[in-house]
């Protein structure tokens, strides 16, 4: 049987080439030929490295001729990271977790072996020895007598050790140290990266066995590697967070088995990531007094609501151009919202820096902070404190109209259940019918707002 062949395929025209060079012969393009394994084509139809990721010969099937057996869901016995895999562990699914630098993704995924109620396990680790591994574990009082390791980094003998331990569960970590004896580039590599993951996705695929590969990310915080890397998973969780701070947040940004855009929350002690079961609690102030330039927001992550406490400050510039400065949220959009203020609110802040934070870190990407900004950023310029039990939110156009958000009445029984009396949110979100123990102005015009401050 012939062997696979490695040529080098040019990322913008497709073209291959027996060796590598500076430029594409074809298209002309610089730097962009990696090297790519190619079966011959007699052997195309039955090569193992091109088949399907599922396994087995193709079939066609009626999808409800289509069964799962028992359970396709395990829980990993910690409750958030169930929660951002939405729901829990899926059978035959492949989970890609990215992070900075000492967040909190090794330890995560030890605590989750370490506690997984019977399921067999395994954990790859191609960056640390099994001292360091077992120094970790007992720091962090882990049950790890049990847990079996390797330490490999060649994808060809992962497997190899997997499939006679069949694992119902593995850790890789971390992708970028992964490597297949068929190519010749350096660990880390594109070519490696992509190499490595399609192998570990179809054993994944065809074994049913849950795979957890940790990436390492770039300095602009994307997963190191190839982008076909995130799609060839079926779930992305990216950690967020301050690695020097107390908490960190959890992101599904991709699941196949579950909401995207869901949260897990975690506190990290010196036993481990902690989860945090109200994570509202822990991202407000709770001002002894009213301060000016704080609001409080009800945004929804994934499926749950989540309170946070946005915070601004307006003071004169003194530089040619004003500073814009956001932390938590999205910088171009207040611009916008400023701009906004002025041709719709009359008041402008052109010769004013703005600052605007969300407390404890987490990442609000959604539109229903828009009003909230405005009014933490109005409040700090008057000078004057909103009222201490007040929560906002709402889309502002840019007409200066109020566009309501989806589940306006779930994040107003959330605000009402931590007891918040007054709210401020767009007309199409008023309920139908009154929440008790809340005063609700229902805006429908920017002009309506400003006169709450």
């Amino acid at each position: 049987m012939a062997k696979p062949r490695v040529q080098h395929e040019c990322t913008a025209c497709g073209a291959l080439s027996p060796k590598w060079a500076g430029q594409c012969p074809d298209c002309g393009a610089w730097n962009t030929l990696t090297e790519v394994m190619t079966q011959p084509t007699a052997h195309a139809a039955t090569g193992s490295r091109f088949a399907g990721y599922a396994g087995g010969p193709a079939q066609v099937k009626r999808l409800g001729e289509v069964t799962t057996e028992g359970d396709a869901r395990n829980t990993t016995g910690i409750s958030e990271l169930d929660r951002a895999l939405g729901g829990g562990l899926v059978q035959g699914s492949v989970v890609l977790i990215g992070g900075d630098p000492g967040i909190g993704k090794s330890t995560l995924l030890l605590q989750a072996l370490a506690t997984l109620p019977d399921l067999a396990s395994l954990y790859v680790t191609g960056e640390e020895s099994p001292e360091q591994v077992s120094l970790r574990g007992r720091r962090l009082g882990l049950p790890c007598e049990d847990l079996r390791l390797l330490t490999e980094t060649c994808v060809e003998r992962i497997i190899e050790h997997a499939q006679r331990e069949k694992p119902q569960v593995m850790v890789v970590d971390s992708i970028q140290t992964i490597h297949s004896e068929q190519l010749q580039s350096a660990p880390g590599s594109v070519a490696q990266v992509r190499e490595s993951a399609a192998i570990l996705v179809r054993y994944a695929k065809q074994t049913g066995t849950a795979v957890f590969i940790v990436g390492h990310v770039t300095k602009e915080g994307q997963i190191a590697g190839p982008r076909v890397l995130e799609h060839m998973v079926d779930t992305v969780l990216y950690f967020e967070g301050d690695p020097g701070g107390r908490y960190r947040v959890l992101r599904a940004v991709k699941n196949r088995f579950g909401a995207v855009n869901e949260l897990g929350v975690f506190a990290m002690l010196e036993t481990g990531l902690k989860p945090v079961s109200n994570p509202s609690a822990i991202f407000l102030s709770r001002h002894e007094e009213p301060v000016p330039g704080s609001v409080i927001m009800v945004t929804r992550e994934g499926t749950r609501p989540l309170m946070v406490e946005v915070q601004a400050l307006v003071a004169e510039s003194h530089a040619p151009q004003p500073r814009r400065v956001t932390v938590g949220l999205e910088q171009n959009r207040l611009a916008m919202l400023l701009a906004v203020l002025h041709r719709h609110g009359g008041l402008a802040l052109y010769d004013q820096d703005v600052f605007v934070n969300v407390v404890g870190g987490v990442r609000v990407t959604e539109t229903a902070a828009d009003l909230p900004m405005l009014l933490s950023a109005l409040s700090s310029f008057r000078d004057r404190p909103l009222p201490h039990e007040l929560v906002s939110f709402g889309e502002v156009g840019l007409a200066g109209e109020i566009r309501p958000v989806p589940n306006g009445e779930e994040r107003l029984r959330e605000a009402a259940k931590h007891g918040f009396t007054r709210a401020v949110v767009p007309a199409g979100n008023a309920p139908r019918k009154p929440i008790q123990g809340m005063e609700i102005t229902a805006a429908s015009r920017l002009a309506q707002v400003l006169d709450v401050i």
